[in-house]
């Protein structure tokens, strides 16, 4: 894909995001960093201490468990809609056009905390996870998903 000058790109994931402005032009990306964010997102095991609750029929004497809380799932969600309020802000200074490079599951996420007007300027959504590459590789991905697209 080609890009303009001035086109954001956003590569995340569960806990890392970095916010890029092309500084190039269309025949050349050049992505600049505007931002970077990351969390400590520890697995369930290591953050819940207690066992799922169970729950008495009044019937019967017939026993279920509630299901674990599963932590960290949720701050995967807390950082998708944190990741959404970086686009939003970039999206309110500049009339420039968006793109994201995401893990398939952690895009799914983004999708529903993104606004209408971060929407509108959404050029293309790459399923790729790339937050933790260099940025010649983000680059690199636009590129493809460009050349992948023509070709159909």
């Amino acid at each position: 894909m080609k890009i303009a000058h001035g086109t954001f790109v956003m590569a995340a994931d569960g806990g890392k995001a970095l916010l890029f402005r092309n500084e190039g032009d269309e025949k050349y990306t050049v992505l600049k960093t505007l931002a970077h964010e990351e969390i400590t997102n520890p697995p369930t095991h290591e953050v819940g201490s207690d066992r799922p609750g169970r729950s008495f029929s009044s019937t019967s004497d017939r026993r279920s468990a509630y299901s674990e809380t599963d932590w960290h799932r949720q701050g995967k969600e807390r950082f998708a809609r944190r990741v959404a309020e970086m686009l939003e802000e970039a999206a309110e200074d500049n009339e420039a056009d968006l793109v994201i490079v995401a893990p398939p599951q952690f895009l799914g996420s983004l999708r529903d905390h993104l606004s209408v007007s971060v929407k509108r300027r959404l050029l293309a959504e790459i399923e790729k996870d790339l937050a933790h590459h260099e940025t010649d590789d983000v680059a690199e991905a636009i590129s493809r998903h460009h050349e992948k697209n023509e070709a159909q």
